[in-house]
């Protein structure tokens, strides 16, 4: 058996919430996760949409990491 280790160079991650503080939790425990992958956050694209059935907001984002 042959094991291979590969370093991940790039790793993109989507988020959701119904608050913005919920969004930003979130993406601040992935910051944390993937700097133990030596990743950090190379951008970020976020929108806010109303939800039609509750007429509430929802918070999306997404995350770019790259390797340092």
């Amino acid at each position: 058996m042959k094991l291979t280790l590969e370093r991940i160079e790039d790793k993109i991650e989507f988020f959701e919430a119904g608050d913005l503080r919920t969004l930003e939790r979130k993406i601040e425990e992935q910051i944390e996760n993937n700097k133990v992958l030596l990743l950090g956050v190379h951008s970020v694209t976020h929108q806010v949409a109303f939800q039609p059935e509750t007429g509430r907001p929802l918070y999306t984002a997404v995350v770019h990491f790259k390797a340092k």
